[in-house]
């Protein structure tokens, strides 16, 4: 990391052990840690909008190449007579006209299926009144 061999890493650290002092060392190296999150955050957040930036950019690029692909294809598979083509034309916008059309509603004929006067399902029959003599000993 950053070039630093593990001799030289050792040295970094006794150092900073002698000068911060044992009793500071771990919030000091806390507030470093939370130093280099936001470095690797903030480094994170612009190479994603680079990346973002150079996908746009491709994008546009291949949306010109297939254009111009497009383009060449609509011309080398052209209608010779111009009539034709107009013909052909009005014959496909009819067509999308009849598909885009609503289906008519099918006609109502006859009583309705259900009744929105009565309850869809049947009522329960009333209950049989209790006989008034005695259930039969067994």
């Amino acid at each position: 990391m950053f070039g630093i061999d593990s001799s030289e890493f050792l040295v970094v650290a006794l150092v900073a052990l002698l000068v911060i002092g044992p009793k500071d060392l771990p919030r000091v190296m806390r507030e470093v840690g939370k130093f280099v999150a936001k470095g690797r955050a903030m480094t994170r957040h612009v190479r994603s909008g680079f990346d973002a930036m150079m996908r746009e950019a491709e994008l546009e690029e291949m949306q010109k190449v297939w254009a111009a692909q497009n383009e060449a294809i609509m011309k080398a598979t052209a209608l010779p007579d111009p009539a034709l083509a107009a013909a052909l034309a009005s014959e496909t916008a009819a067509v999308d006209e009849d598909w885009m059309a609503p289906a008519p509603a099918p006609a109502m004929t006859g009583p309705m299926p259900v009744s929105l006067d009565k309850p869809a399902l049947p009522e329960a029959p009333p209950p049989e009144p209790a006989s008034a003599s005695p259930p039969p000993a067994s």
